[in-house]
């Protein structure tokens, strides 16, 4: 497809501090949740788009939001899972990285498209934002 994400890097500094340069689209039903994962995010410079479910996550995908990376809770309401819904991301936009997260399921590898990254919940400030930096750095 014509879909080309703005490259994921680590380049800007405030405060001396380095800065996430990346829109990342946040997917969680929990509001509490989602709104503690966006702050995260947003402190460390990223730009965020939200959905609570995965038609909303699709919708916001198909309109040409240039999202980078996806951060996903794979339990969700709806027709389309938190399992279904990477693989459908992998498929229709392969360059986007996937962050995928749960309190009570732990995927197997095999459950999870190629280079997804599973972060168990609760999840740390550190282990998000570490596991963003990380693929910035490795690409």
């Amino acid at each position: 497809m014509g879909f080309h994400p703005t490259a994921f890097r680590v380049a800007t500094f405030q405060n001396g501090k380095v800065m996430l340069q990346a829109i990342v689209l946040v997917i969680e039903n929990e509001p509490i949740i989602s709104m503690a994962v966006t702050e995260d995010l947003l402190s460390e410079g990223a730009s965020v788009a939200e959905a609570s479910n995965a038609h909303e996550a699709l919708a916001i995908l198909e309109s040409g939001e240039k999202i980078t990376a996806i951060f996903s809770d794979i339990d969700m309401p709806g027709s389309i899972d938190g399992l279904q819904l990477p693989w459908i991301v992998r498929e229709r936009w392969p360059p986007l990285h996937l962050f995928l997260t749960s309190g009570h399921k732990r995927p197997k590898v095999d459950e999870l498209p190629e280079k997804a990254c599973f972060i168990p919940k609760p999840n740390s400030h550190k282990a998000v934002i570490g596991a963003l930096r990380t693929t910035l750095e490795t690409g």
